[in-house]
């Protein structure tokens, strides 16, 4: 899941941090759970290893041998990264877990960047030999048509278009946002990429028909129902997080097998927790930090339906369910990386290297619809949604300018006029004391006393 914090979350010149993390006790207890396993690994790869060499008979298949060989390297590269990599800011349920899916996102990475050196052709021929039904031009589904709720035409069932509505990507809809809004950790940043993203699947439904939806599929399932109620949710999970006592006791040092059974279930919820408070207002790098998020957001989410439309994968496909789940696992740690980064630049230096791997992973998905599909992406925008779109960008930036620039002036302008103001009515009033001296003032009688020239 994508929350909590690492067992040093807590740092010497924290400061302002410490008000928004939650205060944790741990006993310190280091039992096999958390101990390192090296050299297991190593030994049961090495004797797997050997049992193919010397055990195992070679098929002759070519293509098959070429498939093991290369999800045999994986999951090499899988064992070391487990063991040997960088440990990020998560540590429950265990710090592997966390590395596990780092190297997922650079075995995702090196699969994109390959696919991304393929003619069209070449490449949606490779995703045969991962599932032989790809490959295959599929038609895309049409949302929109009939957008009546009650259809006086159908007498059987006049509420035929709500029923076609409500296919799997509803509750698919309801836990994408639940588990958003724990990664996010804001109200008002969910709210607005869900909004801003129908406004994007209305403005680029005429390239791909399945942006086509009716009014009330965009603002009531979607956004108010499936959306809203995600991030309802999801806040008062946050709530309960925040509010939670984190004490961390042994599981071997509790008593009662009721209290042993408690730790387990909390095993999988943070270690600690910290509250984010974007503040995208408090400073310009701020701000544009958070416009960069909302946009990644937005651009990933299209990434899904692009990529499916340029691939010919039917959205039913577990690869499509397999690219979720894995953004769900490292969105998460992504984001409290670049809430780190942000928030505490003295100690975090650099961007975390799973929030770098998001952001190359995202573009370079983006690459490759731009590659697959030119045409398909240079379709021209209807001119009224050209015209929102610039007002849209106006109005930011014009808020920008405004907020960062002319109000910082203009505070500025009246703070020098307001001193200088106050230093002019300190000379008259030194002016009419006589010498032109400042008055002392003798606190314990309260009589004025004055500085005479010498």
């Amino acid at each position: 899941q994508p929350n909590g914090g690492a067992p040093g979350a807590e740092r010497d010149g924290a400061g302002p941090r410490r008000s928004t993390e939650s205060e944790v006790y741990d006993d310190g207890t280091n039992t096999f759970f958390w101990r390192a396993h090296t050299l297991t690994v190593l030994f049961i790869l090495t004797c797997a290893l050997g049992y193919v060499t010397l055990l195992e008979e070679t098929p002759q298949d070519t293509a098959y041998n070429t498939k093991r060989g290369i999800v045999a390297s994986i999951l090499v590269f899988l064992c070391f990264g487990v063991t040997q990599a960088k440990d990020g800011p998560f540590s429950r349920p265990h710090p592997a877990y966390w590395r596990f899916w780092l190297c997922v996102s650079v075995v995702y990475e090196l699969f994109l960047i390959f696919i991304l050196f393929q003619t069209v052709q070449d490449g949606r021929q490779f995703m045969k030999y991962i599932d032989p039904h790809l490959g295959v031009p599929l038609p895309e589904r049409d949302y929109g048509g009939n957008c009546l709720i009650y259809d006086p035409g159908n007498g059987t069932d006049p509420f035929h278009n709500i029923w076609d509505k409500l296919d799997g990507f509803v509750p698919a809809h309801f836990f994408g946002w639940y588990l958003k809004t724990l990664m996010i950790r804001d109200w008002w940043m969910c709210m607005i990429i869900s909004v801003m993203f129908e406004f994007l699947e209305y403005s680029l439904e005429h390239q791909l028909p399945n942006f086509s939806e009716c009014w009330w599929d965009h603002w009531i399932m979607d956004v108010i129902l499936c959306n809203g109620l995600g991030i309802y949710c999801g806040m008062k999970t946050l709530s309960w997080l925040s509010l939670k006592t984190y004490k961390w006791q042994g599981l071997w040092n509790i008593p009662t097998y009721k209290g042993k059974m408690k730790r387990i279930v909390f095993q999988f919820t943070p270690y600690s927790w910290v509250k984010f408070e974007w503040k995208p207002a408090s400073s310009l790098r701020r701000w544009l930090a958070v416009c960069g998020i909302i946009f990644v957001f937005l651009l990933a989410e299209l990434n899904t339906f692009y990529l499916k439309f340029v691939l010919w994968m039917p959205p039913e496909h577990y690869l499509v369910l397999l690219r979720l789940v894995f953004f769900v696992n490292v969105g998460g740690v992504a984001m409290r990386e670049i809430y780190d980064f942000m928030d505490d630049p003295k100690f975090h230096k650099k961007l975390g290297q799973q929030a770098w791997l998001v952001a190359a992973i995202t573009a370079t998905e983006f690459l490759i619809v731009v590659k697959y599909d030119p045409y398909t992406l240079t379709l021209s925008l209807p001119f009224y949604i050209t015209q929102c779109w610039i007002l849209g960008i106006i109005l930011v930036l014009t808020w920008t300018a405004w907020r960062f620039f002319i109000r910082d002036i203009t505070l500025r302008y009246k703070e020098i006029r307001r001193q200088k103001q106050e230093h002019r009515h300190e000379r008259d009033k030194c002016l009419s004391n006589g010498d032109g001296h400042p008055a002392l003032l003798d606190e314990p009688n309260g009589n004025k006393l004055r500085e005479r020239k010498l």
